[in-house]
């Protein structure tokens, strides 16, 4: 495939937060461990501390991968590899989205086995291994409930309570059969189909079923996947379960930090409560909130004395389930791990809890954002050239494209601003005039001023109305690409799963991936078919 890299900031699809923190803003040094960078890494190297408990963490993935009905061997080598001292860990997170859910949760996970794989060029006597943490726990259905494939919303219609990676996958048929439809008969589509009917046919929960769709895709490039949502894993953070409710530590360092950002301009992703944990059974998964001096279950009759709930804790750690503020507390207390993968909104929430890292003595990861790309179909480069556009130029709004098209090629000036200025110097004698009659009327003056200048704007968006008619070809091309790859009026990322361009490339796609994405030299990628 032909790759082209963008800046971001060509792009117009990423926050001005995220820019920044690309760009090295010394502003948010307070906020980060070290810089996303392989001195940042040495460094960081340097002073990890390995106070993770390797032992049962890979007990816990030997039990898990056991499940599996074919554990890749270099995955099984990984999981040895996380017993030594030398060993890190590079993690992404993301929720348990039905047949993988939109395109940037693969973006997320090659980027993390390409970060394993560079930060072990540059430091050989260290091990790195890739994980995807699956969010098990999280409890909203509705955001993981569906896929958009071929442009169509794929829904998973079912009642859900409690952790999703709970939820049984028996009813999930209809959506099998809505997913599969669109990808044909080819090798490529039957290969796809079989992994996917596979995954969640042959298992009895949704955690299952993606930890062996995920396997099936990356298993060969060593990943591991772990699921956190195990009574051993909780035991190694139930010390900091049982502090951060009973105290609401997580409450005052991150609503400091939080008020200190919004000083500097940057807008928050995710607020504190004063306890940030919800209480976990089968079907239920519920706020924790204290009152009256005792601890509630919210929706639930469910009561607890301080004391009950310091003994609930000791005795089922793997009841307390943390929010999206505590997790990555959770993560690094469990992993031996250096960096975090993610989107930029992540990148900015997790900015916000270097504080409570820092009161709880854990080591805060580099964070690294995920590489973003395109896919666009065979010969598109050539089609821009003779628009004479650049890709820059497809990330502007499609109105915008075509208003500057038409205004590069038009043989007619359809703007007035020359006009305009002759009007302003006519504006200013007459202001002149009136005022010496009487000086209230300049102000009636201005007024019939904006008033004509409005009526030209209009003239000139006319002007450029009837000259778009005389293009209407080109601008019909500019539309078609437009809708082809930014479906929603988004990124493509954002909304398209990854199954028709697997169906087209087979594992070539995710080869490309690999070949071009580079975690540690951020930009945009897009990624020309070589074939239609």
């Amino acid at each position: 495939m032909k790759v082209t890299y963008l800046d971001y900031s060509e792009t117009n699809s990423f926050s001005p937060a995220i820019i920044r923190y690309l760009g090295s803003d010394p502003a948010l040094d307070p906020f980060r461990s070290f810089s996303p960078d392989i001195e940042g890494f040495r460094k960081l190297l340097d002073v990890k501390k390995n106070n993770s408990n390797r032992s049962v963490l890979s007990l816990v993935l030997h039990e898990q991968y056991s499940q599996l009905p074919e554990p890749r061997s270099l995955v099984i080598e990984n999981i040895n590899l996380l017993s030594q001292q030398s060993t890190f860990t590079v993690t992404t997170g993301h929720q348990l989205n039905i047949f993988t859910g939109p395109l940037y949760f693969i973006y997320k996970i090659v980027s993390t086995i390409n970060l394993a794989r560079e930060l072990k060029a540059n430091f050989p006597e260290k091990n790195f291994v890739p994980v995807y943490w699956m969010a098990t726990e999280d409890h909203d259905f509705a955001e993981i409930n569906h896929t958009y494939i071929a442009g169509k919303k794929i829904t998973w219609n079912r009642a859900a309570e409690g952790a999703t990676g709970r939820l049984d996958t028996k009813n999930i048929e209809q959506a099998l059969k809505e997913y599969t439809a669109p990808l044909g008969i080819s090798e490529y589509a039957e290969d796809l189909k079989k992994i996917i009917v596979r995954a969640y046919s042959g298992n009895g929960n949704l955690t299952a079923a993606s930890r062996e769709l995920v396997n099936s895709l990356f298993g060969e490039y060593g990943l591991v996947i772990l699921d956190a949502d195990h009574p051993k894993l909780k035991q190694e953070f139930s010390a900091i379960i049982r502090e951060d409710i009973m105290h609401q530590n997580s409450y005052k360092h991150i609503s400091a930090t939080n008020k200190k950002l919004e000083e500097m301009g940057f807008e928050t992703q995710v607020n504190p409560r004063e306890i940030n944990f919800f209480y976990l059974k089968d079907n239920l998964r519920e706020r924790i909130i204290f009152g009256d001096h005792t601890y509630h279950i919210l929706n639930t009759e469910m009561r607890f004395t301080p004391d009950e709930l310091e003994k609930e804790i000791n005795q089922y750690p793997e009841r307390f389930s943390p929010n999206v503020i505590m997790r990555p507390l959770y993560q690094e207390v469990v992993l031996p791990n250096i960096a975090y993968v993610g989107g930029g909104a992540e990148i900015i929430y997790w900015l916000q809890l270097k504080a409570n890292f820092d009161f709880y003595g854990v080591d805060f990861p580099v964070l690294i954002l995920r590489n973003s790309a395109l896919f666009t179909p065979n010969n598109l480069e050539s089609k821009l050239s003779r628009l004479n556009l650049e890709f820059k130029d497809l990330f502007k709004g499609a109105e915008e494209i075509k208003k500057e098209w038409v205004l590069n090629h038009s043989k007619h000036v359809l703007n007035l601003s020359n006009e305009w200025k002759e009007l302003g110097d006519i504006f200013e004698k007459i202001k002149l005039r009136t005022s010496k009659i009487d000086p209230t009327l300049s102000a009636s003056t201005e007024a019939v001023k904006a008033r004509l200048h409005k009526a030209l704007k209009s003239l000139e968006s006319k002007l450029i109305k009837a000259e778009k008619r005389n293009f209407s070809d080109a601008l019909s091309q500019i539309d078609s690409i437009k809708t082809k790859l930014f479906p929603r009026g988004g990124l493509q990322e954002r909304t398209e799963n990854f199954g028709l361009f697997y169906v087209k490339n087979g594992r070539q796609f995710i080869e490309a991936l690999i070949k071009n994405f580079k975690p540690l030299n951020p930009r945009f990628t897009i990624l020309e078919e070589e074939h239609s």
